[in-house]
Parts: structure tokens; C-alpha cells; sequence
């Protein structure tokens, strides 16, 4: 067959193959118009999930008479002045409208400012007609009826009315946050009305709230931190304010709502050892920077970006995380003592709820998504080592190259009463750590509540500490908590200097590709501090002369891979740490207070007071929350004063 010339329609039909993928890709594209042009409010309707209609009215500048036509027409855009590297714009590749025309019915009507008239264009199967007079106050109104007439194969692939409706919600959603100050209307036959009102400007958490929950206000830490020029800000929940679903996670680019699997591995990178495996943190986070340091122009969709420096981007989340965490102090979750409430209040017998599973460490690599809830990310082996598996050989704090805690930490008593219960033969001396000045028996109790987890008051269950603090309770897992405790202060003394390696008697020789062992080779300094000894072996071979002492007998072959594939991904080696911190928290686990065991109230408080001072002490290592706290105000509730 000859090569010919495509016609434009066709060629309309082709492209809008990539940029209108269902109903809700419509509602973005005309979303992004109308912000562009500086409007204040925009109205959505639909119907049919946006297959039978879809209408976008705004209050912005509109579109002059003599531009209509050029409006409609492929690769015509007025937001380029600047070229590629100057990208101010959400929208700039002028084939939005040309594209939805020629898989539609598309009206155009607008009044342009200072115009004493309003003008419409209509198109169908590709063929413009007007401009013609319309009846328009002020603003622009596009209007898509019979999405994919003229391609009905694809109406086959579309899901129900009810998911396309909720699609088109998530835009408007995603939208509204990054712009506080415009109110959106949402509504339509097929959906319930919903009203985004523009937010205060000195108020940047209450569209936020809006959008995500209620919630979200009490249960968030404000985030703040520029590096190089990449300045980050916005809000991260707590810990133990989780989701099923990576849903409630919104990145922005200099403004444009984005789905960056960098970004996303970035923040469940930051909550990696305060949460649970399978749940995923809440946020909102906004990184603006240079627009030549990242390019937006990367899909027709404009949903993914990529970035000039990707590891500086993603190092500024994690550490501003991190950091907002440690210095936000001990903060609990409302919403678990909303559940405690819910338990207290009188009603129906509840059937005892599963109990949560046992720690079994932290995926390495890169972190779970929603699109594949429970498996590594993008759905690969990127996570080399099952967290299951144990080293082969027992870490033996006594004999160990590297030993963090004082000897007597891991002796054990003879002279010392079990008590009866959970209690475990040869229980370790409880040490809550540094922070034991203040006693409930030696301090004024007055002094003692005024501390943000109060005074010990009781232990309940051989576990649970109970203390009343200047305006509540504080309920503590006395377990959970000192794992949180014993594993921040391993993970410190390990990451704190070299780790200790291990010497292998024979070198693993690791076949890989040229180009993995270059990347490998780059990071060899990198790995040494963390016990990982690398060398180029030949032009597509490396080898592992030393390995983490730790790790005990571990598969340094498939080790060495897994880092080479996260290095081609991301561009960094995370295995080797999350496999240490792993170890971290196992030991951590056993060597942390049990339940059952009966604790004095010194120690008690000793426990208290070290919580208040360790970054991240709201979770355990599993991610279950560590204390819940209630306020006088709700207990006086219960009672009905």
C-alpha cells in the first residue's frame, strides 16, 4: 500500500486517541481552559457519566470572535510565548478542542472581556460552523454532547455511568485544591450536587479539608522546605491518619495537578517505617521550581512529569517529611479516639474485629501503589527480598562486630518476679531510655500532667499504661510503644557511623548489563557506608567483596540486581537500607517490653516522657498507633454533662 496523506480529520480522531480517554480526560482538558483564562468560578454539569453531555462554564476572559475558529482547529494555542522550557500554562499543545470535535459534538460560545457580544462555533465530524451570534453575559461555555459518536468501539471500553461520574468528581477534586481561590459547581442528573466555595487566602487547609475530609485539619503536619532552588509546601496526615488506597495523595508542579510515580514512591518512602504495610499516607504536597527544570511535555494528558533532577525532588519530600514528623513532637490521631469513643457509646454487640498481623518487615525498594494494592511497585520485582525471610544466622547482640546497646541490655535477670499472663522466661529489663527524670512518685503531679502524655495512673491488662494528662486520658500501648522506642534508638546508632561489614572468603561475581554496572559502580561509595562493598569486575560484571555484617548470610547475587533495577528506575538504592531497618525493627520487636509484664510507675512514666521526645512515636513499627488520647470534653460527653 502507498504512503499517503493523512486528512485532518482522521488525524484529529488519531490524536484524540491519547488526549480523551474516557469522559473525565474532557472535564480536564476544558478545566484547564478555563483556569488558564483566570476565571473565578466554573460550573460543571454532566450526564451520563459525560458520555451524553458535558458543560463547562466559566467567568474568564473569553475568547475574541476572530479566535474562535483558530480555538477549534489543531496545534493553535495562545499560551506559548515563552516555548517549551517557559511553560506557565496548565495547557499549551492546542489539541484539546480540536480532538474532543472530532469524537464529539462540541459548541464553543464565548464573551470576549470589553466585547459587547457573545459568539458561538459548533463542530461535528469534523467540520466547523459560526462564529454565530450567542446569547452569553460574560465568560466562555463549551459544550460536548454524544461523547464518541463517531468512534462507538470506544464507548465499549468506558465503564459504568456511576464510575465515569466519580472519574470526573476526582478531576474537579484534584483541580480545586490546587486552585483555593476559584469555587467550582459540580452537578447533573447523574451525580449529587457538589459545591467547592473559594477558600480565604490565609486559610490554605480549608479547601484541603474540603476536598479530603474534615479531618484532615486536626490530623495534618504542615510541610515546608526549599532545596536548591525546589521549594516544597503543603500538608501530610500523621501516621496513623491512613487510607486503604493511594486515592487521597495530590502532588502538584508549579501548579498542575500530576500523578508522578516518582513522587508517589517519594512519600511512601517517607511514612516507610511509621506505616502499616498496605496503607498509604494522606497529603497534599506542592513542589514549585524552575519551569526549565522540569519537562511537562511528556504525554498528551500532562498528568506525568519528569524532572531534571529527579533524586534532589525526591530527597526534599522524604527529608521534609521526616523532619515535620520529629518536630511536630508525640501526636495521636483523632480519629482513633473517635473510634474509642464510638466502642464506649451504648449499641449492638460488636463481632471482635481481626486482629492485625504480625510484623514481617519492610518491602524494600520501592513502595506499594493503589493501582496493585499489596505488590511492589509498578507491579515488578523490584523489592528483591521477601520480607519474610530471616537471616540464616541469628544476630547475637553479645558476640556481634557492631552492638548499639550497652551489654547489660541484653542480659537477663535472675532475681526478677514474672508475673503471671503473657509474660515471657527471661524478660529483658524494661529501659524506656534517657528521658527518666521525672517520676510520678518523686515529681509534683501537677508537673508531671502538664507533659503532653501526662501522668501514669494505672496499668491495665499487663500493658496498657492509662494516664491523665492536664485536660483528658491518654491510653498507651506499653508494647508498642517501647518498639517505637528501641527501634528509633537502633536505627540511630546504626545509621549513625559505618555499619560493620562482613568479608566474603570467595567475591560474588554479578553478571549484569554494561549500562547497570556503570550505575552500580557510581553508587559503590554510597553502599560501603552501609556495609556493601562493590567492584567493577570487567565490562559487565561486578563484584560483591563485602556485605552488610547484619544481614547475616544473605543472596548477595539477587541483591546486587534489585539494587541495579532500582538505580535504573529511580535512581537510587533503597535495599539495602529498608533490609537493615528490617532487622532493626525485628530486633527491636523482641526486645521490646511484653505484655505481661507489670511495670512500676516510674517506669511508667520513664516510658511517657521518652515517647515525647522520639520522633515518630505515635506508631509502632507495624504502624499501629501507640496511644490514643481523649479530652475531658469527650468523656464528659459519654455522661451526658
Amino acid at each position: 500500500m502507498p504512503i499517503v496523506q493523512l486528512d485532518e480529520f482522521l488525524i484529529d480522531q488519531i490524536a484524540a486517541g491519547e488526549v480523551v480517554e474516557r469522559p473525565a480526560s474532557v472535564v480536564k482538558e476544558l478545566l484547564e481552559n478555563a483556569l488558564d483564562a483566570g476565571a473565578r468560578r466554573i460550573q460543571i454539569a454532566t450526564a451520563g457519566g459525560g458520555k451524553t453531555l458535558i458543560r463547562v462554564t466559566d467567568d474568564g476572559r473569553g475568547v475574541p470572535k476572530d479566535e474562535l475558529r483558530l480555538a477549534v482547529k489543531r496545534h493553535c494555542t495562545s499560551k506559548l510565548a515563552g516555548g517549551l522550557d517557559k511553560i506557565m500554562s496548565l495547557g499549551f499543545r492546542g489539541e484539546a478542542l480540536p480532538s474532543i470535535g472530532s469524537v464529539a459534538r462540541l459548541s464553543l460560545a464565548s464573551r470576549a472581556e470589553g466585547a459587547s457580544e457573545a459568539f458561538e462555533v459548533k463542530v461535528e465530524a469534523g467540520r466547523c460552523d459560526g462564529p454565530m451570534p450567542a446569547g452569553l453575559s460574560k465568560g466562555t461555555t463549551v459544550e460536548v454532547r454524544d461523547l464518541f459518536q463517531s468512534v462507538p468501539a470506544r464507548l465499549k471500553f468506558l465503564k459504568s455511568d456511576r464510575a465515569e461520574a466519580s472519574a470526573i468528581t476526582d478531576i474537579v477534586r484534584r483541580s480545586a485544591i490546587a486552585f483555593p481561590g476559584v469555587r467550582f459547581e459540580l452537578s447533573g442528573p447523574d451525580r449529587s450536587r457538589l459545591v467547592l466555595e473559594a477558600a480565604a487566602p490565609d486559610d490554605p487547609l480549608a479547601r484541603i479539608s474540603d476536598v479530603v475530609g474534615k479531618d484532615f485539619a486536626d490530623n495534618a503536619v504542615a510541610i515546608e522546605a526549599v532545596r536548591e532552588d525546589v521549594y516544597l509546601s503543603g500538608f501530610a496526615g500523621l501516621p496513623s491518619f491512613d487510607r486503604g488506597n493511594s486515592l487521597a495523595q495530590y502532588f502538584y508542579v508549579n501548579g498542575r495537578p500530576v500523578r508522578d510515580w516518582m513522587l508517589v514512591s517519594a512519600l511512601q518512602g517517607a511514612y516507610s517505617d511509621m506505616m502499616a504495610k498496605g496503607r498509604y499516607p494522606v497529603a497534599a504536597l506542592f513542589v514549585e521550581l524552575d519551569p526549565a527544570l522540569v519537562d511537562v511535555n511528556v504525554h498528551p494528558a500532562k498528568a506525568d512529569v519528569r524532572f531534571r533532577d529527579p533524586q534532589l525532588v525526591r530527597g526534599l519530600i522524604v527529608g521534609a517529611i521526616r523532619e515535620a514528623m520529629a518536630t511536630e513532637g508525640v501526636r495521636g490521631s483523632t480519629v482513633a479516639a473517635s473510634g474509642l469513643m464510638a466502642r464506649f457509646s451504648a449499641g449492638p454487640k460488636r463481632e471482635p474485629q481481626e486482629q492485625a498481623g504480625r510484623f514481617d518487615g519492610f518491602s524494600p525498594g520501592a513502595p506499594d501503589i493503589a493501582m496493585k494494592p499489596r505488590q511492589s511497585f509498578g507491579a515488578s520485582n523490584l523489592a528483591g527480598y521477601e520480607a519474610t525471610k530471616r537471616p540464616m544466622t541469628p544476630f547475637d547482640p553479645a558476640s556481634a562486630a557492631y552492638r548499639p546497646f550497652e551489654a547489660g541490655a541484653f542480659t537477663e535477670t535472675t532475681d526478677r518476679q514474672v508475673s503471671s499472663g503473657f509474660a515471657e522466661d527471661g524478660q529483658t529489663p524494661f529501659d524506656a531510655g534517657l528521658a527518666t527524670e521525672v517520676f510520678a512518685g518523686t515529681a509534683d503531679a501537677a508537673v508531671v500532667k502538664s507533659y503532653p502524655l501526662g501522668a501514669a495512673k494505672a496499668q491495665l491488662f499487663e500493658n496498657f499504661i492509662l494516664a491523665e494528662t492536664k485536660d483528658g486520658l491518654v491510653l498507651v500501648d506499653g508494647h508498642a510503644a517501647h518498639e517505637r522506642l528501641v527501634y528509633e534508638r537502633l536505627k540511630a546508632a546504626l545509621h549513625g557511623t559505618q555499619i560493620a561489614s562482613q568479608m566474603l572468603l570467595i567475591p560474588e561475581i554479578v553478571d549484569l548489563s554494561e549500562g547497570d554496572a556503570d550505575r552500580l559502580a557510581e553508587a559503590s561509595e554510597a553502599f560501603s557506608v552501609l556495609g556493601l562493598h562493590l567492584e567493577r569486575f570487567g565490562p559487565g560484571a561486578i563484584a560483591v567483596r563485602e556485605t552488610p555484617a547484619i544481614l547475616g548470610q544473605c543472596d548477595a547475587k539477587r541483591l546486587v540486581k534489585d539494587l541495579a533495577e532500582e538505580l535504573a528506575e529511580f535512581g537510587t538504592g533503597d535495599s539495602v537500607r529498608s533490609r537493615i531497618d528490617s532487622v532493626a525493627a525485628t530486633i527491636a520487636c523482641h526486645g521490646s517490653v511484653r505484655t505481661g509484664r507489670r511495670l512500676k510507675p516510674e517506669e511508667m512514666n520513664a516510658l511517657l516522657r521518652e515517647m515525647e521526645v522520639t520522633p515518630g512515636s505515635g506508631t509502632c513499627n507495624h504502624g499501629r498507633p501507640t496511644f490514643i488520647e481523649l479530652k475531658r470534653a469527650d468523656l464528659e460527653a459519654l455522661f451526658k454533662r
